[in-house]
């Protein structure tokens, strides 16, 4: 049959009639010569020194589907979207140590096979029986965590200031709030950060000093972490302590004497990062306080606090709001969290309001005190947890001194109990595990319930395209010139897109039979942008004339960082980073969408201003090759049947194949959701032609598509080259 035989590789014919790819000043443009567009993309990137404020919604059934999405979108860059499979933690409690009103036990359990989670578990010594309340302990960038001694000078300082009331406690303010936690009647899990005390299979300089991408981890079959590989995977060391963390609320609720009613969780700096960020994610949690790190200022400036794609467009503020209508007890300090009781917490209360649970947040700003989790601020905390978990202690609770202990009374490895394997070779085998755990969850998924594969799938894409499809009214188009030829016009101009921030601007060719009915109009895709359409004298490309030969109107559009945003002979070959010495994506990409999102935002407003303009056509077609096929691809799940139908020459693209994190192929997480044949599937059950793939491929996009009774919308061909232009045509055409 014919469709069976179709070019679907409109670009890379069209490409071919071009020489290279720079702008020439024969071909036609939509600015002056030298000109670039007004666009508020040309700004210096956002990073986490930004300010990042929160809006309250205006109603509870706004905040409920903008709180889905945001979750949604936190679980995606966070990797956890779908989960990872809950397998055995196979925990181990040894070595129990009786001391006045509590003990202490050395914890280890699985959060991934083979990838363990470690820390102290301290219970109280009261005689009493029954399930208690519980809290688990995060720890922040505090030296040596949980094995850490500040030393008596320096806690005698903290003892002269006011901070603290005991040596013991100056020294290391962690184990303080434990204990005292534990005397309270709580059974309390003092959790290692990765990197930290007894969790060193990942190293602390990896972790939380990573600095320097490693050529030797970057490989596209065996990755290790901050790799181009393991990001379009959303594979981070955020990632995995958030997974840590639920881990350890599964770890608490196995406990006997604990009620899993009531399970608070609280930590200080980057232990306020975890607590904020479990909370918002997990509906277990009863109580959260997150100290010192919730702020409209600096976000996280650890690696460990930052993730590809997870603050674009929100941040820390936002996630505490979503921990609603869970309590929550804020502390701020006089450090990036001093501006909170009037940017932050304002925004906070009111959303609280809102929702009707007002009694349920408070803020306690010790804006005298520098960064820390000191007596005054744990006394807060302590005051809070009583109240929340009604036990009944006279306020205020205050702490009485207990016995340092040493990294050699905590640490949980030893002869009986040795550590287990790590270095290079456990990191790329623990990254090879989650991406296989995520291939097989999202395989099973499409074969027994293809329709829930899509929308799990979907709804990861939307997240990382992380923009509505603009309105009618958002959109414009201002024409720079139309110019009639032999047998079309020529329009040139920019489509706009008015954003929250200022205007996106396209520059973009449209050439239009002279007697089109508006029947059909091609865009067409292409990494030169609407040069595609001209020869280099600016004269209508043989490609181009086929289409307009058959009544087609042709639109050209030099995408983000395409044609006219770049100076004569440039080429654009890496994408920009923030100024942050430390060559980890997420210090960019964690705050601005990659160059190849912004590509597919473009395609989108393109699109709509087309669908909605007097003159629209009835059918608008999407066309594109290569790396510009994934733009294409990928706009196209989210435009559905505002395009006709999508003609592609994939090429065999694949995000994972791209190398560098700074390439404009580029495209955090991506690659986890089946790469670019799951975004063909997510194109069901919509017309869709493909060349470039083989058959495993096409097998994954074909099931989707049959289960949904499309599979005759679903074309594919080996065809390629000028002569099947015409093939193309009439099948865009049917």
């Amino acid at each position: 049959m014919i469709r069976r035989k179709l070019l679907l590789v409109i670009c890379a014919s069209v490409m071919g009639f071009l020489v290279n790819e720079q702008t020439h000043a024969a071909k036609p443009r939509a600015l002056a010569k030298g000109q670039r567009p007004d666009d508020v993309r040309l700004k210096p990137l956002k990073d986490l020194d930004g300010y990042f404020p929160f809006e309250p919604s205006e109603s509870q059934e706004v905040w409920q589907q903008r709180s889905e999405t945001r979750r949604t979108a936190m679980k995606v860059a966070l990797g956890i979207w779908p989960a990872p499979s809950r397998t055995p933690l196979n925990p181990v409690i040894h070595s129990k140590k009786d001391l006045e009103g509590y003990s202490i036990e050395k914890v280890y359990f699985q959060s991934f096979p083979g990838f363990y989670v470690t820390g102290n578990l301290y219970r109280p010594a009261d005689g009493k029986s029954g399930k208690r309340p519980a809290v688990l302990c995060p720890h922040g960038h505090f030296v040596n965590g949980r094995f850490g001694d500040y030393g008596v000078q320096e806690a005698r300082k903290q003892i002269a200031s006011g901070a603290e009331r005991f040596e013991s406690a100056g020294r290391n303010s962690i184990q303080a709030r434990c204990v005292q936690l534990a005397r309270m009647g709580c059974v309390v899990f003092n959790v290692d950060m990765i990197g930290y005390a007894d969790s060193n299979q990942i190293s602390y300089d990896l972790a939380h000093r990573f600095a320097k991408q490693r050529p030797e981890m970057n490989s596209s079959s065996q990755w290790g972490l901050f790799s181009p590989q393991a990001e379009s995977h959303a594979q981070s060391i955020l990632g995995m302590q958030t997974w840590n963390g639920m881990r350890s609320l599964d770890f608490l609720e196995s406990l006997p004497d604990v009620d899993a009613q009531r399970i608070a969780v609280t930590g200080a700096s980057g232990g306020g990062t975890q607590t904020f960020l479990l909370c918002a994610l997990d509906e277990r949690p009863a109580a959260s306080i997150p100290a010192v790190m919730v702020s409209t200022a600096m976000q996280g400036g650890c690696t460990c606090e930052n993730a590809s794609l997870l603050r674009i467009g929100t941040g820390n503020v936002e996630f505490a709001a979503l921990i609603a209508p869970t309590p929550l007890c804020l502390i701020s300090a006089n450090d990036w969290t001093v501006e909170m009781p009037s940017k932050g917490y304002p925004q906070l209360r009111q959303h609280y309001q809102m929702l009707g649970i007002a009694d349920r947040l408070e803020h306690h700003p010790f804006l005298h005190f520098p960064h820390n989790y000191n007596h005054v601020s744990r006394t807060a905390m302590y005051q809070f947890v009583n109240r929340v978990f009604q036990l009944g202690l006279e306020s205020p609770v205050l702490e009485a001194d207990f016995p340092l202990q040493t990294a050699n009374d905590l640490t949980v490895w030893n002869d009986k109990h040795p550590a287990p394997e790590s270095g290079p070779e456990f990191e790329r085998k623990l990254l090879q595990w989650w991406k296989h755990d995520a291939d097989e969850q999202l395989n099973q998924l499409r074969m027994n319930d293809p329709i829930q594969y899509k929308r799990t799938v979907g709804a990861a894409v939307k997240s990382i395209v992380g923009r509505e499809i603009p309105g009618a009214n958002q959109v414009s188009w201002t024409e720079s010139s139309k110019t009639e030829r032999e047998d079309h016009f020529q329009f040139l101009g920019m489509i706009q897109n008015q954003v929250a921030d200022g205007v996106e601007s396209i520059p973009v060719a449209m050439l239009v039979p002279l007697d089109w009915d508006q029947d059909s109009a091609s865009m067409v895709l292409s990494n030169e942008g609407k040069s595609v359409l001209f020869d280099e004298d600016g004269s209508v490309s043989d490609a181009a004339k086929a289409f307009l030969d058959a009544g087609h109107a042709v639109i050209g559009l030099d995408l983000f960082q395409q044609g006219e945003f770049l100076g004569d002979g440039q080429e654009f070959a890496r994408t920009r980073r923030v100024e942050n010495p430390r060559e980890s994506a997420a210090y960019t990409f964690g705050y601005n969408p990659a160059v190849f999102v912004r590509r597919v935002h473009d395609v989108m407003t393109v699109a709509i201003l087309v669908r909605n303009h007097e003159r629209a056509p009835r059918r608008l077609n999407l066309l594109a090759s290569g790396p510009a096929a994934a733009i294409a691809i990928t706009a196209r799940t989210q435009l559905q049947d505002a395009i006709y139908k999508l003609a592609v020459d994939t090429e065999a693209f694949r995000f994972h194949a791209v190398d560098d994190l700074h390439s404009p192929d580029f495209a955090p997480g991506l690659a986890k959701y089946d790469d670019l044949p799951g975004l063909l599937a997510l194109n069901s059950p919509h017309a869709v032609g493909v060349s470039g793939e083989g058959p495993e491929a096409l097998k994954l996009v074909r099931s989707v598509y049959s289960a949904e009774s499309a599979a005759q919308r679903l074309v594919t061909s080996d065809a390629s080259g000028e002569q099947a232009i015409p093939q193309a045509i009439e099948w865009l055409d049917q």
